[in-house]
């Protein structure tokens, strides 16, 4: 089974390709795209849909994993990310592939095993679960990847 996972941003969208096969999972690409801000939100927008329909053309993932949106603070950010996760959605259903999204805590509690762990409990939770190198990573990038993994964990093995 292949699985994308997802950080939505409209700076940085998180994205991670896992597979599982027989209980195992392997990372077979993980990236950030990235939009300057200095292009306005609707180019922004359009720029992240057409890379992520790419990722979707080439790896024809099974399932994707998207992470909900937790703001306390600044709504126009929640409102764009918003924005973002709509896209998000449609590109899944679009493609078929089934969709399931994650909260932050459930995503924590599946990788870490404590749902208020620290960004580098988490990254240091996806080297060890998937024996991956030392590459550096932005933290959308890993949060991708964590959410592929929690996606895994909830599935049955195949």
């Amino acid at each position: 089974m292949i699985i994308l996972g997802i950080d939505p941003g409209y700076e940085r969208l998180g994205v991670a390709i896992l597979e599982k096969k027989k209980g195992k999972e392997e990372l077979l690409f993980s990236d950030c795209i990235k939009t300057s801000a200095k292009i306005p939100f609707n180019e922004r927008l359009f720029i992240l849909g057409k890379e992520l329909e790419k990722i979707i053309k080439k790896w024809k993932p099974d399932a994707t994993a998207v992470e909900k949106l937790f703001f306390t603070t600044n709504q126009k950010t929640a409102m764009m990310v918003s924005e973002i996760r709509g896209l998000i959605i449609y590109l899944a259903m679009l493609h078929k592939t089934r969709l399931y999204e994650y909260t932050p805590l459930e995503i924590k509690t599946a990788v870490v095993g404590y749902g208020k762990a620290e960004k580098r409990q988490v990254e240091h939770m996806v080297k060890t679960i998937l024996n991956i190198q030392n590459k550096k990573r932005y933290d959308d990038e890993t949060d991708a990847i964590a959410c592929a993994l929690t996606c895994s964990a909830c599935l049955p093995n195949k």
